[in-house]
């Protein structure tokens, strides 16, 4: 690995000033893991100079109604409309808001080292899920943690909340919550560490496809943004997202569907839970495989076939309820995905 690094610091000394345009999010969260990604590409490569864009999207519209931030995208579309305009030259997303299915002419680049995948449930306390009192109210943006919630804790009022890491944490010194439920992967890369939280055991509360990796999207014709990106690759991140995307292409679903996907890496090999579950937690289909894939094509159909027995032991039944149920919620099931992003 010190051998490969230091052929790469070679070669930047030797080239010519390569300038990046990053586009990406424009929200705290999304500026602060673009800008620590540059860092540490530029310390990788230091003929490297990077310009981050920051672009709106509709989904960092608060305005926005339920049925809308179920939709396919909401978080990438208009930085891919970018991308392939030739504006940027890399998206830099957050892996779980990153829809499966890429548009034609884009694809995934590099995948850095994975930041912390699991939730956290933040109080002014410190107290577990089984230590808040009943009938306290927990806010959370995702139908995944809330299904699990009411799953392990019915006699809890879930209430959805939005708004940027900071707004979210104010709440809890108003006292308009009681407990928030937040990925752990945004209180550390926004240096929000010191907040008093109990981090979920994914065993039990198994986190989002990709949650805590960041996904880097690159045109497919563009070989020299891949060269310059290729430093960063972490091989047993790539490998786990690719099993956690595989399984969510398998289920057709979107990063606003009650869904679980999660590789942990275990004696060599990778354990992977796959979680499908009734939007009040009253149901779940769950199952666990240890998988050992040693490329990304393998990892993906890995992912894939764990999908598709999720479907088949009853996981197709409570996507097609959620789908009538929630009409334009964006879930939809894929029984055969054509082509899963890498």
């Amino acid at each position: 690995m010190r051998r490969h690094l230091l052929r790469w610091v070679r070669l930047a000394l030797t080239e010519p000033i390569s300038q990046l345009i990053i586009g990406a999010r424009g929200s705290p969260l999304s500026l602060a893991q673009t800008r620590a990604t540059l860092l540490s590409l530029i310390s990788l490569n230091p003929a490297i100079k990077g310009d981050i864009r920051p672009i709106v999207t509709k989904g960092d519209d608060l305005t926005a109604t339920p049925e809308a931030l179920g939709l396919k995208g909401l978080f990438s579309r208009e930085i891919e409309k970018a991308l392939l305009a030739g504006e940027i030259d890399v998206a830099i997303h957050s892996a779980k808001d990153l829809p499966i299915e890429l548009p034609w002419g884009l694809t995934l680049g590099p995948i850095p080292e994975r930041g912390p995948a699991v939730d956290a449930l933040v109080t002014l306390e410190g107290l577990t899920l089984e230590e808040l009192p009943s009938g306290s109210k927990v806010g959370t943006s995702s139908l995944r943690r809330k299904a699990l919630i009411m799953a392990l804790r019915p006699d809890l009022i879930v209430v959805p909340v939005r708004g940027n890491l900071e707004t979210r944490l104010a709440h809890l010194t108003k006292g308009t919550f009681t407990a928030l439920c937040l990925a752990e992967a945004g209180l550390v890369r926004l240096n929000q560490k010191d907040w008093p939280r109990v981090l979920l055991d994914p065993a039990v509360f198994p986190p989002a496809p990709g949650q805590g990796a960041l996904a880097l999207e690159i045109r497919a014709n563009d070989p020299k943004t891949a060269r310059l990106l290729a430093p960063l690759n972490h091989p047993e991140s790539a490998l786990r997202l690719a099993l956690e995307r595989g399984v969510a292409a398998a289920l057709g679903v979107g990063c606003q569907t009650p869904a679980a996907a999660y590789a942990a890496v275990k004696d060599g090999s990778y354990e992977v839970t796959a979680l499908v579950l009734a939007p009040d937690g009253g149901r779940r289909v769950q199952l666990t495989q240890n998988l050992t894939p040693t490329t990304l094509e393998e990892a993906r159909d890995m992912g894939l076939a764990l999908g598709r027995l999720i479907l088949s032991q009853g996981g197709l039944e409570l996507l097609a309820a959620l789908n009538g149920a929630s009409g334009a919620s964006g879930a939809s099931v894929a029984s055969d995905p054509a082509r899963p992003a890498r």
